[in-house]
């Protein structure tokens, strides 16, 4: 799969809050988006989700054949989106059902987050950080060659840092692409960086989005 992004521009409350932004990605590579509250970094996800249209320009996918491009891809938002009445297996098992395509096992997906001991747990009474785990964890239910990550490591610790760099790792060495808005590291080696404040619509003037590879 290859995501082009071209000229976008978002207005939230009338308001532009970014303009003339652009870039593309290909098989294998990430994109993390940086910037301070309010910049724009999430409305950028739900721009390249579908999910909010864009002031001006457009999103395009190529090499994805008849699919559209919600259909390809997976979002991991600010909220967890899990049903806590649920076990942590029924969680993933419900998203592998919906979704379809399916790639591991609840139970394996699970434990490649260090949460096989909780399989049987109802979602409700796990902490921050667990419930952040099995949201990562939807991402290995079900394939899809596009990520888009807000805040992926909130409210992790540094060992499942440590398991949510090596997860985004194997996606990309799979052809998968990333584009995570983050306000910390994540280990993603060899990524560009996007600076959203140079888009602001005082700012933007057109230059290069892209700063030094992500550490």
């Amino acid at each position: 799969m290859r995501l082009i992004a071209e000229n976008l521009a978002c207005r939230r409350s009338g308001r532009r809050i970014f303009a003339r932004l652009s870039f593309a990605l290909g098989p294998g590579e990430a994109l993390t988006v940086t910037g301070r509250n309010g910049a724009g970094k999430s409305s950028l996800l739900a721009i390249l989700a579908g999910r909010l249209r864009p002031d001006a320009g457009a999103v395009r996918a190529e090499d994805v054949g008849e699919r559209t491009i919600p259909e390809c891809l997976h979002v991991v938002g600010h909220r967890d989106g899990l049903k806590g009445a649920l076990t942590a297996e029924e969680n993933l098992a419900f998203a592998r059902d919906l979704l379809g395509d399916p790639d591991l096992a609840p139970r394996a997906a699970l434990a490649r987050l260090g949460l096989a001991h909780a399989a049987a747990l109802p979602v409700a009474y796990l902490s921050a950080g667990q419930r952040r785990r099995v949201a990562l964890a939807r991402l290995l239910v079900c394939r899809r060659p596009l990520w888009l990550l807000d805040e992926p490591a909130a409210a992790l610790d540094a060992a499942s840092q440590g398991a949510l760099a090596a997860l985004m790792g194997a996606h990309r060495a799979a052809g998968g692409l990333v584009v995570a808005a983050t306000h910390q590291a994540l280990g993603l080696e060899g990524a560009r960086a996007l600076s959203i404040e140079g888009y602001r619509e005082a700012a933007g003037r057109g230059a290069d989005p892209f700063g030094e590879p992500a550490r």
